[in-house]
This record gives C-alpha cells, structure tokens and sequence, in this order.
C-alpha cells in the first residue's frame, strides 16, 4: 500500500516539534490533519509540493507548508517536493522556464553566456523576470495538475492491485481447506 511506503520515511511530528529551529511552528506541526496519509492529502500534497517547486522566489518551502495548511493536506510532503529544484537542478529548471516564458510571450529567448556570472543575470533581469515569471507560473500549475492526477491514478492502481492480491490469496486458502 503506498501509505505503508510513505509512512517508512516521513518524519514523526513529535520528533520535528521538539527541535528548537521549528518550536514557532509548533501548532502548524502538531496539527494531525497535516500528516494524514490518504489518496486526497498525498495528491494535493504533491500539487502544493510541485507548484511551490517550480516559483523562481526563495523560500519555496515556506510557501509549501503555507499552501499545505491552506489545503489541508500532508505538510512534510509538500515541503520535501520543493527539494526538486535544489542547487544543481535550479539553474536546469528556471532556464526551461524561461525558455517556456519567452515562448509563450513570443519574445526572442536570451541565449547564456560562456561565462555565466551574477553580474550578468543582475543586467539581465529585468529582461528576463516577465518571460521567467510566465513560463514559472505556466509550469508550476501544469505540473501541480499533472502530479496530483498521476498520484490519484497510482494510488488507486495500487489499491486495486492489493485487493486482487487478497483475494487471489483467500482463494488459494480456501482451496486448500476444503478436501
């Protein structure tokens, strides 16, 4: 069942409320209808998760665990989904953003330097921000869509595939109790 592999590496709620970092947020924490683990909770998780994800804005996970609340749907996966544009996969993502953008706005796309360096992106901004912020936005609900149908769609593949399981298994043991 997924939420027996979910519930392996997910966080307890006890052990985050005791750290000191997270004790303002111990109400948000302790809140029990954020750690449910049910088809619902897990799709919109992974909506709120991707969304936030996909925003050229910092911290992303704060905004997640906003959104979850809003939501109300599992909080550590909602915040651990905004991990998927982390340090080496950011600059990937925001330039296919960008790209999606410049496209979308019928710009001509800037093409990277050599070298890319801060003080070009600082130049380059203000040019770039319009077609980063739309392509971003774009991307984020396509992708919040998509995950949150796809997981709707494994969950209940996965349940149907359990159900078959069992009974296949009570057949056979019902085979070999009778003589």
């Amino acid at each position: 069942m997924p939420r027996r592999f979910l519930q392996r590496y997910m966080p307890h709620p006890d052990t985050l409320r005791r750290q000191r970092s997270l004790r303002f947020m111990g109400h948000l924490i302790g809140n029990p209808a954020l750690w449910v683990l049910s088809r619902r909770s897990v799709a919109n998780a992974f909506s709120v998760g991707l969304f936030s994800a996909m925003l050229p804005i910092p911290f992303q996970m704060v905004v997640a665990a906003f959104g979850a609340w809003l939501a109300r749907c599992n909080l550590p996966l909602s915040v651990g989904l905004v991990w998927i544009t982390n340090p080496l996969t950011m600059p990937i993502i925001f330039y296919g953003n960008y790209r999606l953008g410049a496209w979308l706005m019928d710009t001509p796309a800037r093409e990277a330097p050599e070298r890319l360096s801060t003080r070009w992106i600082a130049e380059q901004m203000a040019d770039i921000l319009p077609a980063l912020a739309v392509g971003s936005v774009v991307t984020a609900v396509l992708l919040a869509i998509l995950g949150n149908v796809v997981i709707r769609l494994l969950w209940r593949w996965q349940v149907s595939r359990s159900w078959k399981q069992r009974a296949r298994r009570r057949r056979r043991r019902r085979g070999r109790e009778t003589p």
